[in-house]
């Protein structure tokens, strides 16, 4: 210990022989009170100068004359001094000087560290300079103003870039100093003129309540003493005893203590949550403010939009050709008509439609509705034409209504609808343009607002061209960024047009080889792979504290949801089935289950159902599927129940066909003819879009593993039934995997051959489980059946 001592006393001592820079606290009061008082001579002495300057100027050369006396108040100190910073320095932008040197001084008398003390100097030193050439360029007459350098500088840098070109670089100095120094941005200037008018409307706000409390106060009656009489709420009488002050009052100081005790916890809360929250905020304002919102397009930021030039003009025209002699001659046979039945007309109009004219009634009073209704094949038969409508009344309106299909029928062309105004001003999330309805008016919805819809139709009506014009419609109108679409097409000749924009528009499985998919056991995998992706995308929504796609999206183009989090931009999913009942026919419940799972759920997270169907029969539109699908589609159908069963009235029978559709959202039916995009049309607009640069693949839907057909039992032989093998005899003989076969040639009961199928599948002579047909027998013959389960014994 003593050693140590004796080698740590040189190490003091070489300590204090060192010389140090290092001002005492007693000499920094000193100095810090020397340079505050320096600082306040300076400022008198240049305000003064200002005063006195002319007087002065003869004594600049005879300050050692004691008998000379200047003007300045601080005499021929404060006149040379002054004169030196302001004339020949930096004019009135000299008086930063004395403000830096008094912060200096007061740093070193109340013995503040002086951090920041010297970017206070740069900063007060850039302050002079840029002051100083502003004077000397807006006061060039007035030297004192910017002083002698300033205007020099000024001199020199108009000489060479004129004084446009020096008020450009003053400007850009401005900049510098607002932005470095003072951390101003324009969206500060926005959000800081939004909180003052949020403030402003919430005092007016504040203001208007207090004035309307005052007003509207209660009425109480007085007695002649003032004092109020109080009705009890319950009996209305004024005669019953108060309660005693003194628990009343005690009772409320409880209350009192326990709410603001409640409210001191809540308001330490909510302080808490708001903080995190303004952090989150200040982070992300920042993250746009430096890099902008973010862009889902940028990855394809080159990519354009098919233009119309790639769609057809069917028809001569786009107008509606009015034949005034084919109106006149159906009002005249309507009236005939109903006159017969003695029912009077007061008015009738007529609205022009591409394919259907629109007579509107207004029967006489006393004249019932139903009566009219009853005579739909009476007016068919007097006007000779197919497809007659009546609806009586027509919703919103005081009249009934008559739609008879025009003789000469004009096209609604693909083309007419994209180039519409209310197509392309539309603000919708997914706007799909349908075609046009009876007032020749273009008819757009919103299928995210649907949000599914289910489309019906006898073959060659019109169904295919329907999905076609849907698909165009959102082509058109969004980035392949936005929108992916999952095609299913078990007639395998429908969509396959759409293949060559599959790395634009299009969604698969990981491990599928075409986009569009045909198989049904595919089908499958890929409905249950939604829900999968439904699930994730939910569990997204629920970190971002969100309701929608919409929101979540938008959250995350500002900048709020971090990537590492798992966020990203989702786009809108819509999944096209085109032959629905083929599906039910060969998969049933495997695929009715998750579509009413997605059609249920999937809405808010931006996956959207169009399911096509030529037979809308009661066991394939089901009604677990009709409940969820509001928005519904009927092109001609065979029958009225048939009519019933997709829009739950019927109408759809009486259509005349090619493209003539009913559309309902759940309240009213609207009448419809359906664009015409013609499959050349089709081609090429995806000609266009596959000849654009793509993404590498394909949008990936999550991997799904199908659970086995099987009941996944072990191929134990000594498990199996007595029957096996006598079942598998039968089952190779005929050449057909069925339980029914077995229950008929062994007589046995369903679940016994049930039970002998599924060992049969494990032993590798009956294939899997595919829906209604029967299974496939993977053992060609006997002899390939006796070797089989000879080498399982061995």
């Amino acid at each position: 210990m003593a050693k140590k001592r004796t080698k740590s006393k040189p190490k003091t001592k070489s300590v204090k022989k060192g010389f140090s820079f290092k001002l005492s606290k007693q000499n920094k009061i000193i100095f810090g009170s020397l340079l505050v008082l320096l600082s306040i001579a300076l400022f008198f002495s240049f305000i003064s100068f200002y005063l006195t300057w002319q007087d002065d100027q003869s004594l600049l050369h005879e300050f050692s004359n004691r008998n000379q006396q200047a003007k300045n108040l601080l005499n021929k100190f404060g006149a040379s001094i002054s004169h030196f910073f302001m004339y020949q320095g930096f004019g009135l932008s000299s008086f930063i000087f004395p403000f830096l040197i008094c912060i200096t001084g007061l740093y070193m008398f109340l013995g503040i560290t002086k951090k920041g003390l010297l970017s206070k100097w740069i900063w007060g030193f850039v302050f002079v300079i840029w002051f100083s050439i502003s004077f000397g360029f807006f006061a060039a007459s007035r030297p004192l103003m910017g002083g002698l350098i300033g205007y020099e500088m000024n001199d020199f840098l108009q000489d060479y870039a004129g004084r446009i070109g020096v008020l450009l670089l003053l400007l850009f100095g401005l900049t510098i100093i607002l932005v470095r120094l003072f951390k101003l941005t324009p969206d500060g200037i926005v959000t800081y003129f939004k909180e003052r008018k949020k403030s402003v409307v919430s005092e007016f706000n504040s203001s208007n309540e207090e004035t309307r409390d005052d007003d509207t106060g209660s009425v109480v009656f007085e007695k002649e003493d003032t004092s109020p009489i109080v009705l009890d709420t319950y009996t209305h009488k004024k005669d019953i005893p108060k309660l005693p002050k003194e628990p009343e009052e005690q009772l409320e100081l409880n209350i009192i203590e326990e709410e603001v005790i409640e409210e001191d916890i809540l308001e330490m809360k909510v302080e808490k949550v708001t903080v995190e929250k303004e952090e989150n905020k200040n982070t992300a304002d920042k993250l746009v403010a430096d890099h902008g919102e973010f862009d889902p397009t940028l990855e394809l930021g080159h990519y354009k939009f098919p233009t119309l030039d790639l769609l057809d003009q069917h028809g001569a025209n786009t107008g509606i050709t009015i034949n005034k002699e084919e109106l006149e001659e159906n009002k005249n046979k309507i009236v005939e008509t109903l006159k017969n039945y003695k029912i009077g007309i007061a008015q009738i109009k007529a609205t022009i439609g591409p394919t259907v004219t629109l007579y509107e009634i207004v029967p006489e009073a006393g004249v019932r509705i139903s009566k009219i209704k009853n005579l739909e094949d009476d007016i068919a038969l007097s006007l000779a034409a197919l497809g007659i409508r009546i609806i009586a009344p027509i919703p919103g309106k005081g009249t009934i209504g008559i739609e008879v299909p025009n003789k000469n029928p004009s096209t609604v062309s693909m083309r007419s609808v994209i180039a519409s105004k209310k197509f392309q001003n539309s603000d919708m999330e997914l706007p799909i343009a349908f075609g046009k309805t009876i007032s020749n008016e273009t008819f757009v919805v919103d299928l995210a607002k649907m949000p599914h819809m289910l489309m019906a139709g006898a073959t060659g009506q019109g169904k295919s061209v329907g999905l076609n014009a849907v698909l165009t419609s959102l082509l058109y109108k969004k980035h392949p960024a936005e929108v992916k679409f999952v095609l299913v097409d078990p007639k395998k000749v429908e969509l396959t047009l759409f293949n060559k924009i599959e790395r634009h528009f299009l969604a698969k499985l990981p491990d599928s080889e075409d986009a569009i998919i045909t198989d049904n056991t595919k089908v499958i995998n890929t409905l249950n792979s939604l829900c999968i992706e439904m699930d994730n995308r939910y569990e997204l929504l629920k970190l971002a504290m969100v309701r929608n796609l919409k929101e979540y999206n938008t959250k995350f183009k500002a900048r709020k949801l971090n990537p590492n989090d798992g966020h990203k931009f989702l786009p809108y999913i819509v999944l096209v089935i085109d032959e629905f009942a083929d599906l039910i026919m060969t998969a049933g419940k495997e695929v009715e289950t998750p579509i009413a799972r997605l059609a249920q759920l999937a809405r808010a997270i931006g996956i959207h159902l169009i399911i096509a169907t030529q037979r809308p029969s009661v066991n394939v539109i089901t009604g677990i599927i009709k409940a969820n699908f509001p928005a519904r589609i009927a092109f001609r159908v065979a029958s009225k129940i048939d009519s019933r069963t997709i829009l739950d009235s019927q109408g759809a029978d009486q259509l005349i066909g090619r493209g003539d559709m009913l559309y309902t959202q759940g309240n009213d039916i609207t009448r419809i003819q359906c664009a015409f995009v013609d499959t050349p049309e089709v081609e090429r607009v995806t000609d266009y879009i596959g000849s654009q640069r793509a993404y590498p693949d394909a949008y990936l839907l999550p991997e799904y593993v199908g659970e086995d057909s099987g009941t996944g039992l072990d191929n134990n032989i000594s498990d199996r039934d007595i029957m096996f093998r006598d079942a598998a005899e039968v089952l190779v003989i005929a050449q057909q995997g069925s339980a029914s076969l077995i229950q008929r040639k062994l007589k046995l009961g369903y679940n016994r051959a049930g039970r002998i199928i599924d060992q049969l599948e494990a032993a590798g002579i009956v294939g899997p489980f595919e829906g209604s047909k029967a299974r496939q027998v993977l053992v060609p013959d006997m002899l390939a059946l006796d070797q089989l389960l000879n080498n399982e014994k061995n």
